[in-house]
């Protein structure tokens, strides 16, 4: 169930698109009989090509044998599924009620500056994505950001430029 075989409307012009498109082969074809595996088959998919982009939502549509509105369905309700290319790194900054009050939308106000994009944007250079949480579990270090997987305790405008220089 390659590119070719499927005649699939994706974007196989290059081999390393192609490559990925036959792994998502793989990958329907190992869960495509097995009950309740769409998010498995979602999840292994953004893992191989980065994002969900519509056109392979209808590739998996089309390998599954289900109604693309499920398929969609699924992606847009699960926040972890994105449809737009993403950064290199992830920040999110906490805006839950102690990092807000202890200055987190002033973070996230600069941030919008420094990297000029909105809060679930992605940078021109596709070196951030940014994003806000609704809680990190970092409340005694509030206000608090991650980039990937690192949290940042007592964040202040002045130090995310420091802070974004490592990456």
């Amino acid at each position: 169930m390659s590119c070719e075989e499927k005649k699939c409307q994706c974007c196989c012009e290059d081999g390393q698109d192609q490559q990925k498109y036959d792994r998502i082969a793989e990958v329907i074809a190992k869960y495509k009989n097995k009950e309740g595996s769409l998010i498995q088959v979602l999840h292994l998919t953004q893992s191989i090509y980065g994002y969900l982009p519509l056109d392979l939502q209808k590739f998996i549509a089309e390998g599954m044998e289900k109604p693309l509105s499920e398929v969609s369905g699924v992606v847009t309700f699960y926040s972890f599924f994105a449809t737009e290319p993403r950064g290199e790194h992830t920040i999110r900054v906490c805006l839950g009620t102690a990092c807000y009050v202890r200055g987190g939308k002033k973070i996230v106000d600069r941030l919008e500056e420094i990297l000029d994009v909105k809060v679930g944007g992605t940078t021109k250079d596709q070196k951030f994505t940014f994003e806000v949480a609704r809680c990190i579990g970092a409340c005694g270090l509030a206000p608090a950001m991650m980039i990937d997987d690192v949290v940042y305790k007592q964040v202040n405008p002045d130090k995310l430029e420091t802070i974004l220089a490592k990456y």
